[in-house]
């Protein structure tokens, strides 16, 4: 047996794994005794068939399995520990002819690259504290939640719901008998009704009024005829309100300001956490850009974005133009991106050594996890207790987050307000998006 190898890069190798039948004949002959226990044949007692009829009879099936077998075996006691191979292989070709065997298979190795020094980053970080204003709007998003849209014959506003018939109007400025929309409802709040609102505005239940919709040769003019008018009613921020949308968690009015004032602050501080990490990231990537990605591994994280793609479709065939090459090589750049990513967060690993999670972190993250769903504490245990990918999943999380803490440990971090923040990251785009 033996193995030669071909570097295609310094990621991507071929190799080429040969072998005489003199080389697998005991292996067959093996299997050619432990098959000939397992095969009943009349004529013959059980277990008692001659070898040389299951050679005649089965001897290429055998022969082809454990052909397999062998370059199984070979793959993990002879590739893996020389090469540490990354992804999985490609088998490009298989040959077996005249007594000789002949496997070539791709294989992807880790790049070698140093880590650059990340004490020289420096971090943007968006830093923001809920103000009053904010809790009041989202307040009045909660009283709108819980509100009651009632008939009126007040003018119409921006904060309407009317309910109209419309009629085309012809060229001539008369109204056809053809395609009318009738009960044809209008929220008056949504930017897709601004050209009915200009029209519709300050009139009541009972008008008729004109539309043109469109410019130039696409107009389409209408004849609106309004037949109901609603305004939201909103019931009063008292203490029976609070209980019923609390569900008895909160009983004062000011209890529930400040529970809204956590909950947004809690929104923002997460918020300001995920970017931070996404910073750290892009970062990293473009430091180490220069860092090559094996072929099968680029194509591993190609597949998990087809996976995902075919998983939004919930079982229902792809679109008939879903063109399935054109849409890897599209995302080829965020599939590179990813590989990259795993090979730096593998060397940061063991840069931060020492890094333990112990049951108090695993329960501290399913309590916070019980929290952000809403749901008990022990349902969310009993779902991680029953699948240990998910819990494995779980644990190199909480392993993650600890690595990025000590990033953050050597990192410059530069702290901005939100609107500070969200105009240098729009700056920023806009510079890429012209280069």
């Amino acid at each position: 047996m033996n193995i030669a190898v071909e570097d295609k890069s310094n990621v991507d190798k071929v190799l080429t794994i040969s072998a005489s039948r003199e080389d697998l004949n005991p292996r067959f002959e093996k299997a050619f005794r432990e098959y000939r226990k397992k095969i009943n044949m009349p004529g013959f007692r059980p277990g008692q068939v001659p070898v040389s009829i299951v050679k005649k009879r089965f001897g290429k099936e055998i022969e082809s399995e454990e052909i397999n077998n062998f370059i199984q075996e070979v793959f993990k006691e002879e590739v893996v520990p020389k090469f540490s191979p990354v992804g999985e292989p490609r088998f490009e070709d298989m040959k077996w002819n005249d007594g000789e065997l002949e496997v070539k298979l791709e294989i992807g190795v880790k790049p070698e690259f140093e880590l650059k020094d990340i004490a020289s980053f420096k971090i943007d970080k968006m830093v923001h504290d809920v103000t009053d204003d904010e809790v009041e709007e989202e307040l009045k998003h909660s009283l709108e939640r819980g509100g009651t849209w009632k008939e009126t014959e007040t003018k119409i506003d921006e904060i309407s719901r009317v309910t109209v018939d419309a009629v085309p109007i012809d060229k001539d400025g008369n109204p056809g008998n053809e395609d009318q929309d009738t009960d044809k409802e209008l929220d008056m709040s949504d930017d897709e009704n601004k050209e009915f609102l200009e029209a519709l505005k300050g009139a009541k239940k009972g008008d008729e009024v004109k539309v043109t919709l469109g410019d130039g040769d696409d107009a389409e003019s209408f004849q609106l005829t309004v037949k109901k008018v609603t305004k939201l009613e909103l019931p009063e921020l008292d203490e029976e309100f609070v209980k019923e949308a609390t569900k008895g968690e909160v009983t004062s009015v000011d209890d529930y300001r400040s529970r809204i004032k956590s909950q947004i602050q809690n929104y923002y501080d997460q918020v300001s956490s995920d970017m931070l990490k996404q910073e750290i990231m892009d970062q990293l990537i473009e430091a180490h850009s220069d860092i090559q990605v094996p072929a099968v591994l680029l194509k591993r994280f190609q597949d998990a974005y087809v996976d995902r793609m075919k998983q939004q479709q919930q079982g229902q065939p792809m679109p008939e133009d879903f063109n399935e090459e054109a849409y890897r090589e599209s995302i080829k750049d965020d599939a590179e991106r990813e590989a990259r990513w795993a090979f730096i967060i593998e060397e940061l690993g063991k840069k931060f050594d020492g890094i333990e999670i112990n049951e108090e972190d695993i329960d501290a993250r399913l309590a916070s996890e019980a929290a952000r769903y809403g749901l008990p504490v022990e349902m969310v245990k009993n779902f991680y207790a029953q699948s240990a990918d998910q819990l494995e999943n779980l644990r190199q999380n909480i392993r993650t987050d600890k690595l990025f803490d000590r990033i953050l440990g050597q990192v410059s971090v530069n702290e901005l307000d939100k609107d500070a923040y969200q105009e240098k990251k729009k700056e920023q785009h806009k510079e890429k998006s012209d280069k």
